[in-house]
């Protein structure tokens, strides 16, 4: 493990979990880093300053200023290589998802240009209350990354999820992510479809389907993480990414995603189109809103352009294209018809039988259909199936490149 002149902050909030947070310095610094300590005054109950600033060899800031001084959290957020706010506690949690700033820690999160990673500490009743998995979520979308909790032993005396995780743990999550070895597809572009499509009847409705956009976004954030510069197209959706390796293009119908989609494919090494387009939209579009006169209302569609068959029609050698296919029934027999009909070189099933899984959900079950096999995964989070869906691109275009 080699952190090397990476310059990192560590800022340590009010969970019992921060005694540990010494021996979390001392194995940054051992790999090479140098460190800076911040703390919330609640953080202080757990761990002194001084056994902080003994092994990070620099004093440690808990505060805006002490007075006579002001700690510049700017400067701070422009100077570190990655931040790690470890533990952080349910009500940091709940302050970094809603731009809360009362102490140098938040101040410092939202000055902050580099990689966020975020290592909860709590009970597990507080890990899995709605609330905390809604902060979880929040704070993922907005581009930082969450070192998962641990199983075991709890302050409570309880035993569950909520526990810090390791510090050797974080420090080598750190260092796999800051390594150039982590960065596979450095330098590869790659375009992402996200999201619904909305096909306008008149100014005031539409056809649309019930995608929220998460699968996608997180696809995009993964590779984004791997090193790939993303476009990712993305339809009408409530859910955003703010990854800096992340170009969001925001579209609205089937046909301006199309034109989005093959202008970057031209471009692109990886597309992954995870958006779901609608098939159908009208054939004529009312310039004004349709009055309620007759029992009933017969609209005329016409099919909308196949983005996947598209871009497999022009793709080239050196391109890899993936498709997602979201079937109700003979669901493999449809996706391995759909992997040869649109040249794609892998499809991600989803199926609306599988409980969590499918539109809406934080969570996804797919299975991977090539031409040489069919790997299922279990249902997880969109974002491991995400990183999931990135290492098996990556296995993709090596086994290319060697055959």
């Amino acid at each position: 493990m080699s952190l090397q002149d990476k310059k990192i902050i560590l800022a340590v909030t009010g969970s019992i979990a921060a005694y540990k947070t010494p021996q979390l310095v001392r194995s940054l610094v051992k790999a090479g880093a140098e460190v800076k300590v911040l703390m919330t005054a609640a953080a202080a109950d757990f761990v002194t300053p001084l056994s902080l600033a003994t092994v990070s060899k620099h004093p440690v800031l808990a505060s805006v200023s002490d007075g006579a001084n002001w700690n510049n959290h700017v400067a701070l957020g422009l100077w570190a290589d990655a931040m790690i706010i470890a533990p952080c506690s349910a009500n940091t949690l709940g302050k970094l998802a809603n731009g809360l700033c009362d102490n140098i820690v938040c101040a410092v999160y939202l000055s902050a240009r580099c990689p966020v990673f975020i290592a909860p500490a709590m009970d597990e009743d507080m890990w899995i209350h709605k609330s905390t998995q809604q902060n979880i979520s929040k704070v993922r979308s907005y581009g930082n990354h969450i070192i998962p909790v641990a199983h075991g032993e709890l302050a409570s005396g309880l035993v569950g999820e909520g526990r810090m995780a390791e510090p050797e743990d974080i420090a080598g999550h750190i260092a796999a992510y800051l390594s150039e070895e982590n960065k596979p597809l450095k330098g590869i572009k790659a375009l992402v479809t996200a999201g619904p499509t909305y096909e306008r009847i008149d100014p005031v409705r539409f056809i649309s389907n019930f995608s929220t956009g998460k699968m996608g976004i997180a696809i995009a954030e993964a590779l984004a993480d791997k090193g790939a510069q993303v476009t990712l197209v993305l339809g009408p959706s409530h859910e955003r990414t703010y990854h800096a390796g992340i170009n969001t293009i925001a579209v609205e119908s089937a046909q301006q995603m199309y034109t989005a989609a093959v202008a970057a494919f031209k471009d692109a090494q990886i597309a992954v189109l995870a958006a779901a387009v609608a098939d159908y939209r009208p054939q004529e579009q009312a310039t004004e809103k349709i009055k309620k006169k007759e029992q009933d209302l017969t609209l005329a569609l016409t099919k909308t352009t196949d983005i996947l068959a598209a871009l497999g029609k022009i793709k080239k050698p050196e391109q890899t294209l993936i498709g997602f296919a979201l079937e109700t029934n003979n669901e493999l027999e449809h996706a391995t018809e759909k992997l040869k009909n649109k040249n794609a070189d892998l499809i991600v099933l989803n199926s609306l039988k599988d409980e969590g899984a499918g539109f809406g959900h934080d969570t996804n079950k797919v299975t991977f259909v090539s031409l040489h096999n069919t790997v299922s995964l279990p249902l997880q989070s969109k974002a491991a199936v995400a990183v999931a869906i990135a290492d098996q691109i990556i296995e993709l275009r090596h086994a290319e490149k060697t055959a």
